[in-house]
């Protein structure tokens, strides 16, 4: 067989049944080699940076690899993006991009890239296949990197003269140094582990006021239900991060929501006022922690994680235990008493009742369009989001009720992120509704990946809040910079995005009425093919509450 030939097998071998991509020069003998294959469905984006988010978002769907292909060049250079977001979160993907032969690399030429170079910053490992005895070995790898430790994105280069030489069984390189199959590999726990969990129990035991603080690791080392199971073990609050938002029923008596800047005021005063903090695979960015030295003044802090260059990186911890959340979880509740913490839930009880997430619900609000999708979802959908306003809202006001269920662009908060995800997440998991909640900015961004979702009908519904400007960037020019509103607004010319739609043979709905919307959402979950809603929103709507930057977290703006 050839090369390329040997490349599908070998994804095929592992389970791999998803590529989404874009062909051309340098990666012709791998589409070649597509031609026939029978096991590998590829879907072909209208741009590569599409294709990477479509694999990033099958990926948090279905908690299985992306795989993205690309030709070398400018279509290797246009994957960046999709494989930064896909780094800053921690999601497995794989990259495969053409390259030059080796005969021409480092010539200067045509489409030539040193893309293993370029996405250094941005990938756990990168490999430049030189030997066609070595693509067994070096795929195969490439695959147990992004899988296994912390997730994330790893980049294979494949040179296009590696790809159509002839290779025989006898010739493959099939001993990968102990390599242990990809999807049954075990973490392994650093020595002292048990100790360490047992200080852990002591420290929870002697807590009087005590918060678990889950982030995206408590979905990457699918712990959804361990979490759940120490929360009402100990009668903690739960707050999530953007991340994690999945990780903890929404609507449990125990669930704060989201904390930081964003996020609820209970959080962020339970946060401020707790004695022990419990970080469950969060990484206490900026986004969360507000002013450093004010997160959680009161508190000892206990920190888990498996990449231990997170553990006291951001905030100083009194316990820091690298190790897979779902293992520590696992051999604390073996050995954690029950405890009641009545007096403190009682107190985090009063904050709830008396901040609650609120709006003014005249008109058609962004709030009331949350709320509206998840009733007629009734919190089971997938929710994909692009980045601003909108992904803030998103994130307060539908009630999750499933894990993997909220597929948003955290880290790197990538604009255009969210319709490509949202077609990634319907493939991997054609069970679901899937709802893009959109801004009309980052709309703009990708909105040419309509025409992916229409040629393939894949059914997902976009939602676009339209009010006419880069909503968040318009919040902060209001709130932080005297009300100038430089190059935020998009009402120099009206864009008619319904038209938009059908013009890439997409269904395009139109709201400007707040009782229009309930029967417009039910018209296109039953149609049950691509389509977009655009919805009028009022341009002056804030997303509150609001802590501003530099501030403690119970600092917050919109809480009267």
């Amino acid at each position: 067989m050839t090369g390329a030939e040997l490349l599908l097998k070998t994804l095929s071998d592992l389970g791999i049944d998803t590529i989404f991509g874009f062909p051309g020069g340098s990666a012709l003998p791998i589409y070649d080699a597509l031609y026939n294959n029978k096991k590998i469905r590829h879907i072909r984006t209208v741009h590569e940076q599409g294709a990477a988010h479509a694999a990033d978002g099958y990926a948090r769907a279905t908690g299985k690899v992306g795989v993205v292909l690309s030709t070398s060049g400018p279509g290797a250079t246009n994957l960046v993006t999709g494989i930064a977001n896909a780094y800053m979160d921690s999601i497995p993907m794989v990259a495969f991009t053409g390259q030059v032969a080796l005969g021409l690399l480092g010539k200067d030429s045509f489409q030539e890239v040193d893309i293993t170079g370029v996405t250094i910053p941005i990938t756990k490992h990168s490999f430049l296949i030189r030997d066609k005895r070595d693509i067994v070995k070096k795929v195969k790898e490439a695959f147990h990197i992004a899988t296994t430790g912390r997730p994330g994105p790893v980049l294979v280069d494949l040179p296009k003269d590696v790809m159509t030489q002839q290779i025989s069984e006898d010739e493959i390189k099939k001993d990968v140094n102990g390599f242990i199959d990809t999807f049954s590999s075990k973490q392994h726990l650093p020595e002292g582990f048990g100790a360490l969990v047992e200080k852990a129990v002591r420290m929870i035991e002697k807590a009087k006021r005590p918060v678990i603080y889950a982030g995206g690791g408590i979905t990457s080392s699918n712990a959804s239900a361990e979490l759940l199971q120490l929360a009402e073990r100990i009668n903690a609050p739960v707050t999530t991060t953007l991340m994690g938002i999945t990780g903890f029923p929404t609507e449990h008596p125990l669930c704060l929501g989201m904390l930081g800047m964003h996020g609820t005021a209970y959080a962020n005063m339970a946060i401020t006022e707790c004695d022990l903090l419990l970080a469950l695979g969060a990484r206490f960015d900026d986004r969360v922690t507000g002013k450093v030295k004010k997160f959680a003044p009161k508190a000892k802090i206990i920190h888990i994680d498996i990449d231990p260059a997170e553990l006291g990186k951001n905030v100083n911890i009194n316990l820091g235990i690298k190790g897979d959340v779902k293992q520590f979880l696992k051999e604390l509740l073996e050995l954690l008493p029950s405890k009641k913490n009545e007096q403190w839930l009682r107190t985090v009880m009063n904050w709830k009742n008396s901040y609650p997430l609120k709006y003014c619900n005249k008109g058609l609000k962004p709030q009331y369009v949350v709320e509206e999708i998840c009733r007629q979802t009734e919190g089971k959908a997938i929710i994909a989001t692009e980045v601003g306003q909108l992904q803030m809202w998103a994130a307060q006001y539908y009630k999750f009720k499933e894990n993997r269920s909220f597929i948003s662009s955290g880290g790197l908060g990538t604009m255009g992120f969210g319709l490509p995800a949202a077609l990634g997440a319907k493939l991997g998991r054609p069970d679901k509704t899937v709802f893009n909640i959109a801004g009309d900015g980052s709309f703009e961004m990708n909105c040419h990946e309509l025409i992916t979702a229409a040629r393939y009908n894949i059914p997902v519904i976009t939602v676009i809040f339209n009010n006419q400007s880069l909503g968040m960037v318009r919040q902060w020019q209001e709130l932080f910079f005297d009300e100038r509103y430089s190059y935020v607004h998009l009402d120099e010319v009206e864009t008619d995005y319904v038209k938009l739609a059908e013009g890439c043979g997409v269904k395009g709905y139109g709201v400007t009425e707040k009782s229009d919307l309930p029967k417009v959402i039910k018209q296109a979950m039953e149609i049950q093919a691509p389509a977009i809603i655009d919805v009028k929103i009022d341009p002056k709507e804030n997303v509150m509450p609001m802590v501003p930057a530099g501030k403690a977290i119970n600092e917050m703006l919109g809480i009267d």
